[in-house]
């Protein structure tokens, strides 16, 4: 089994730090991040973003619990990056995260996700073959730590209504992960945003490095345009700012 999570870990860094993509999310988060500001990366992964962020000249706090990823991440990210080797929730906890060996950006710390998936579009292919004991944190512990952030990115395979449970107050920034085939998470996220503030939206579809429309929408319009994607639709992330 060790065996196979290292072979999901060699499949993530030759997705992940291709050239074309480096530059991409290098440009991409120069034009939304100011030198100096704090960013916090939920869900590292590999750390590309958590890289791209520093890059800009963010202050980068980046957490990872899965393994080998967390150790990965340990061995390799600069001094300056924060990594927080924990999963972020509605409560400090310990819990269980569902781990795809092969595919292990589908790892969930989600009950229900790896049920769901299996009968998904383009999940057809993934199967969740162990689990991984991890801690867990909150939001506002986060923020206790290390400061209110600018910006936060949070992917975690269906997770982040749970991610955003454990935060109490607006922040500038942040986006999650979005996928067609489960439209109703997202929908509930931006249900939780606008409790937290007055937020507008905007998607970036996969990993195209732009804002996919002109103008930041209301979340009436961020609901429109997501009941309008098709099951099969690619996934992307769907930022939010406060208006």
């Amino acid at each position: 089994m060790q065996f196979r999570a290292y072979l999901g870990l060699i499949r993530s860094l030759a997705i992940y730090y291709n050239p074309l993509r480096r530059r991409q999310l290098r440009g991409f988060y120069a034009d939304l991040l100011r030198p100096g500001q704090l960013a916090f990366d939920i869900g590292a992964h590999v750390g590309s973003r958590a890289r791209a962020m520093r890059a800009a000249g963010a202050r980068v706090v980046a957490c990872e619990p899965q393994e080998p990823f967390a150790g990965f991440l340990r061995r390799s990210l600069p001094r300056d990056i924060v990594l927080i080797r924990q999963a972020v929730g509605p409560a400090e906890a310990v819990a269980r995260m569902a781990v795809s060996s092969l595919h292990p950006t589908v790892s969930s710390l989600s009950t229900s996700f790896a049920a769901e998936a299996a009968e998904a579009p383009g999940f057809e292919h993934v199967r969740w073959d162990r689990s991984q004991e991890v801690r867990v944190t909150t939001m506002d512990a986060l923020i206790a730590a290390h400061g209110l952030p600018d910006f936060v990115k949070i992917d975690v395979e269906g997770f982040e209504l749970d991610v955003l449970a454990g935060l109490s107050r607006p922040v500038p920034m942040l986006s999650v992960e979005y996928l067609p085939a489960f439209r109703d998470r997202t929908l509930a996220v931006i249900d939780r945003l606008e409790a937290l503030g007055a937020y507008r939206f905007n998607p970036v579809a996969g990993e195209a490095g732009g804002f996919l429309w002109p103008e930041w929408r209301d979340a009436a319009g961020a609901r429109d345009w997501l009941a309008g994607l098709p099951a099969d639709a690619g996934s992307g992330d769907l930022y939010a700012r406060l208006a």
